[in-house]
């Protein structure tokens, strides 16, 4: 199969460098480390990759023999979602059980401590924490991952545990944005709605993240979730009204923004995942997951292709591409800075 983009323009580094693939195995494989030297700059790890602490300090270490200031991210809230300790269960509490006893000053520590642990496995970006209001007790895939469903409590964890994980030099990526906590549906397998006015998600759903954004959030992860009240067309993960003039223009917000699992159905199974990756990018968006699912060299090729003819047609124009993978570069450059430090000077 003929490919669009062979490997060493700066376009071609672009579309790489704003994938944050998966694999399969707990070494890295050799396409992803060929994908390293091309231009990727970020990789996700999941259950699947991790055995122990030392095998995990021994991959993110093989990762930076190809590329040194590689972003290794990881989903890893406490509770019932844990990647470090996926075949025991987690030792630490989840954030309904922080929100439950609500100390900020334990869910900081908490926080800390599970810091220190990634970045001393060579991990320096953390899918967490959860800044969803549980505001719908149908809610099928948000829960115990909430700190609760009182704006303010969320807020107040959300903000302590940003600081507390930062304080360890591993960046927080408060999710989902702009608020997963009322729907009946879960993304992974549809399109949730959330039919609520601007108001309400204003004073009930912002908040959190207004918080997070205050405390220095390096990341922030976008939702599958259509909100016709900020965007009637397109879910949050595509759409430039949310992206970019609510959460970039509105709050503020300078880092990075991250897609949630492009292969979940509320996106593949309407959009697609390169006509996605593409609509996300072109919405402000400028790092796209994939790989919870699709883990291969496969997926990476589709989507870099996708993101360089999109380019090349005038559909995404190059100087958003390259923003976002500036994003990415700025992250990984901090991440690499603060290996090892224990403490990260500049954490917010």
């Amino acid at each position: 199969m003929t490919t669009l983009a062979r490997g060493s323009d700066t376009l071609t580094r672009d579309a790489l460098t704003v994938l944050q693939p998966g694999f399969t195995g707990t070494t890295a494989p050799d396409w992803l480390l060929r994908r390293l030297g091309e231009g990727l700059a970020s990789v996700g790890l999941f259950g699947r990759n991790i055995t122990s602490p030392e095998q995990l300090s021994a991959l993110t270490a093989q990762l930076r023999t190809e590329r040194p200031d590689v972003l290794v991210a990881i989903d890893e809230e406490g509770g019932d979602v844990t990647r470090l300790e996926a075949r025991t269960g987690s030792s630490f509490p989840g954030n309904h059980a922080l929100g439950a006893v609500d100390d900020v000053e334990l869910t900081r520590a908490v926080a800390r401590e599970l810091g220190r642990r990634l970045a001393d496995c060579g991990v320096h970006l953390n899918w967490a924490p959860s800044a969803d209001v549980n505001s719908n007790p149908a809610n099928p895939v948000i829960g115990v991952r909430s700190f609760g469903a009182d704006t303010d409590l969320v807020a107040r964890h959300a903000a302590a545990y940003v600081s507390g994980l930062q304080s360890a030099g591993v960046a927080a990526c408060t999710k989902h944005f702009p608020g997963h906590g009322d729907t009946a549906v879960d993304s992974h397998h549809a399109l949730p709605r959330i039919d609520v006015d601007a108001d309400t998600l204003d004073r009930r759903d912002l908040a959190p993240f207004r918080a997070a954004i205050e405390a220095g959030t390096r990341a922030v992860m976008s939702a599958h979730i259509l909100v016709p009240a900020l965007d009637p067309d397109r879910p949050a993960t595509l759409s430039r009204p949310i992206l970019t003039g609510l959460l970039r223009g509105e709050l503020g917000y300078e880092g990075l923004i991250v897609t949630d699992g492009m292969e979940m159905r509320a996106i593949s199974g309407t959009y697609g995942i390169e006509r996605g990756s593409v609509l996300a990018i072109a919405a402000g968006a400028d790092a796209i997951c994939v790989g919870g699912g699709l883990a291969d060299d496969e997926t990476v090729r589709r989507l870099r292709d996708a993101l360089v003819g999109a380019v090349r047609s005038g559909e995404l124009a190059e100087e958003r591409l390259g923003d976002a993978a500036r994003r990415v570069r700025e992250l990984a450059a901090w991440g690499t800075g603060t290996a090892g430090a224990g403490t990260a000077p500049d954490a917010g």
